[in-house]
């Protein structure tokens, strides 16, 4: 019979994930001798043997491919016979065609959770179990090839047992790079908030009897410091709000299992399907009753929810400890710690403990926030279990997109492929600016790019734009509400023309003024606004957006300008309305906006539902958690031609609102009144849109779009016009999309050779 020999390269996410075991059982099943390498370009084997073990060989390379692989690109090459005598595992090699993808950190599997609750098993209560179907990965890459010694496990050598383990291709370890044990792997310790060990045997028992106490613990986890007390004793949650300084945002919960879940909340098939995943992110879930502490999410009627997903994290729950409230371990609007020292110097204040490890993270990664809305996964926060996977855009050039402002993401490209970053933050200190300098660099460095244009927010003093400005290469200034439909239309992979609908609290309009409810025809060429919210003003600028009684206080002034009285719903002290209405009068420090997060707010305020804002769409939030749509009918409201675009006027609207508040109308039907509002004058204005530039296509983005009873009602009634209504899934509606939508913008206009600015 005759042999034949092929070269198979192998590209996609490729490493990390058992990818050579694989290839080895599958020749040796197959009969097949030569070898398989890894290197930074990809896999790269040599297999020899007859037509028909070759042929099955490779259809088993797709069709059996390692749960946390994705095969990319499977490139052939025919060889002359060279007569190998079996099959082997070669050392990892390097290169400098970096291609190779990064599989992101992965929960716990099945088979280690076993392990780390049998008693006979040498890795019983051990935190840090691991094989290559699970574990650390993206957070503890420091560079290619993904081999232990470029790890920071580097600093643990194997013991003979994991060693046997790690070189067995048989076995499930076999190149698991963070492979450990207890005899040679990374430790954990318990130690007061100054981080004074506290001498116990067992730091993970102390630990969850402390936590039964009522104690606050600093936990280190696997991509950074979280926050942890029980969630079943209210006085341990408020006082874990009064150290952190957040009043009013709500904490995210990691429950024991999917049963205690179900006891608190409901729980579709979908959603199930989502928190067992290997993500598994925090996923916004119905409440089920009001067993637990209101103080964990006041006026929600949502629980963001996750499992454990690491060993320590299942090894902290037992029988009497099911519910752990578990945030992220940073002060407020910085971002999340991960090193030891830095942790117990910024957290020791806020916690009681700390359990700590010595297995370093080299690259941060926060908890991903996810739900399901008309079915589908929606991400909210993109970052630990999904990033730094990548989408694949054909012919995408070397480009950094630094993203937004606020929960900002960067997104770097390379051969056909643009990687989102992990959740970075807001944009507002020098810490997160530096953690985002930190990030970008780790990502050129490991992907081996270097952008040949960077793409920006147009507005000229974020901090974004100053990085952009500071690099070398071409620059593009994106604006960002193009960038919002842009990322929506990427995801889908939409060429044509559309209508994008961006909804969002903020961004810097072409007209130097704030947008943020915008019609806008799209392209990746270019947009043009064809219709918007009419312009409100902010009295007090940013105060307004912190205090949403000066919104509301604006659409008065409007409606009245100053002859007019607070509604019974509003308390606001008699010196500070005679502030604001001198602001609004003289016209100073009272920008204009267009912004759909502020029509939330004057609502908002209007009723009296949220007086002070302490995180970002509190009274969007709120309002929509109060809202009663049954039997809703629209508010009055007019839509204006003014300078070629379609404008909502709302002051009519605001009308109604007071006459509602003054016959005592319940302001759940107020809400409700409003959603409906904000759903018909949508579709009234697409259907116009529609009529004028016959384009049936339609992109929903922005933050806005996190509203559950906005998106449903939006996307519904304009499916049953006929529209093609497009959403966001993996990619955020919220600022953290807005990067991939830079990015393809500047793809675009680099290949049609604009000039560009190069500083």
């Amino acid at each position: 019979m005759r042999n034949y020999r092929r070269f198979i390269k192998v590209t996609g996410i490729v490493q990390g994930v058992g990818f050579r075991p694989f290839v080895y059982r599958i020749a040796l099943e197959e009969h097949l001798k030569g070898w398989v390498n890894n290197t930074a370009a990809g896999v790269l084997i040599e297999v020899e043997g007859s037509l028909e073990n070759l042929e099955a060989f490779q259809k088993k390379l797709i069709a059996e491919a390692p749960p946390l692989s994705k095969v990319e690109e499977i490139t052939v090459k025919e060889l002359p016979f060279f007569g190998y005598d079996s099959f082997g595992i070669e050392k990892s090699n390097g290169s400098d065609a970096v291609v190779t993808l990064i599989s992101p950190d992965v929960s716990i599997c099945s088979q280690c959770k076993e392990d780390i609750n049998n008693p006979d098993n040498h890795r019983f209560g051990y935190p840090f179990t691991n094989c290559t179907n699970c574990g650390p990965r993206f957070s503890i890459i420091q560079q290619l090839p993904y081999d232990r010694e470029m790890t920071t496990m580097k600093s643990f050598p194997m013991c003979g047992k994991c060693r046997e383990e790690y070189e067995n291709p048989l076995d499930r370890r076999f190149h698991a790079q963070p492979n450990a044990c207890p005899d040679c792997g990374p430790k954990v310790w318990l130690t007061d908030q100054r981080g004074n060990p506290i001498d116990t045997q067992d730091p993970i028992r102390e630990a969850r009897l402390r936590l039964k106490a009522g104690a606050i613990i600093g936990l280190k986890g696997l991509g950074g410091f979280q926050l942890v007390c029980d969630g079943k004793k209210p006085a341990a949650v408020q006082i874990l709000r009064e150290r952190k300084r957040r009043p009013w945002k709500p904490f995210a919960l990691m429950m024991r299992d999917l049963k205690t879940i179900g006891r608190y909340c409901h729980v579709s098939e979908k959603e199930e399907e989502i928190l067992t995943g290997i993500q598994k992110p925090i996923l916004l879930l119905d409440k089920k009753n009001e067993e637990l502490p209101e103080s964990i999410a006041p006026k929600q009627n949502r629980l963001g929810i996750m499992l454990p997903y690491t060993p320590l994290h299942h090894l902290l729950f037992d029988d009497s400890l099911e519910v752990l409230v578990m945030t992220s371990g940073n002060i407020s609007g910085l971002p999340i710690e991960y090193k030891n020292e830095e942790a117990i110097l910024r957290l020791g204040e806020i916690v009681d403990y700390f359990l700590l490890h010595n297995r370093e993270i080299h690259i941060p990664v926060d908890d991903s926030v996810s739900r399901v809305v008309l079915g589908k996964e929606r991400l909210i926060r993109r970052s630990r279990g999904y990033a730094p996977i990548p989408m694949k855009i054909e012919g995408i050039e070397e480009i950094l997109a630094c993203g937004s402002h606020l929960k900002n993401t960067f997104c770097i490209s390379k051969k056909d492929m643009a990687f989102l970053g992990q959740h970075i933050g807001d944009l507002e200190n020098l810490e997160t600016y530096q953690h985002f300098q930190v990030c970008v660099d780790h990502f050129k460095a490991v992907y081996g790019i270097k952008p040949k244009m960077i793409a920006h927010d147009l507005h000229p003093e974020y901090l974004s734009t100053l990085y952009a400005e500071n690099e070398e290469g071409y620059k593009e200034a994106i604006q960002h509400h193009h960038a919002h439909v842009a990322s929506c239309m990427a995801e889908h992979g939409i060429e044509e023309p559309v209508i994008g609908i961006a909804y969002d609290g903020t961004g810097y309009g072409t007209d130097g003024k704030i947008w943020g409810g915008e019609f806008l025809l799209c392209n990746y060429d270019d947009f043009q606004r064809v219709g918007r919210l009419n312009y409100m003003k902010m009295p007090g600028g940013e105060a307004a957006i912190k205090e949403p009684w000066r919104m509301a206080l604006s659409q008065l002034y409007a409606l009245e300008k100053e002859d007019f009285r607070l509604p019974q719903t509003m308390d606001v002290p008699v010196e500070d309305m005679k502030g604001v209405i001198q602001l609004l009068r003289s016209k100073i420090n009272s920008p204009e906006t267009s912004s759909m997060g502020r029509l939330f707010d004057s609502v908002a305020g209007l009723l009296g539902i949220s007086k002070t804002i302490t995180y970002e769409a509190q009274g969007a939030i709120e309002l929509e958690g109060v809202a009663d749509l049954s039997e809703a009918v629209s508010y009055s409201y007019k839509v204006e031609m003014l300078d070629g675009c379609y404008v909502v006027n709302t002051l009519k609207m605001f009308e109604e609102i007071l006459g509602d508040i003054e016959k005592g109308t319940a302001l759940s039907k107020i809400a409700g009144r409003f959603h409906k509002t904000v759903i018909c004058f949508t579709l009234e204005l697409c259907c116009t849109i529609q009529k004028s530039f016959g384009i049936s296509k339609v992109v929903l983005s922005g933050g806005v779009f996190q509203n559950e009873i906005l998106l449903e009602g939006i996307y519904s009634h304009l499916s049953e016009q006929g529209f093609q209504v497009y959403t966001h899934e993996q990619i955020p509606c919220n600022d953290g999309g807005v990067a991939l939508g830079q990015l393809v913008i500047a793809n675009r206009r680099m290949k049609r050779g604009e000039n560009h600015s190069c500083v």
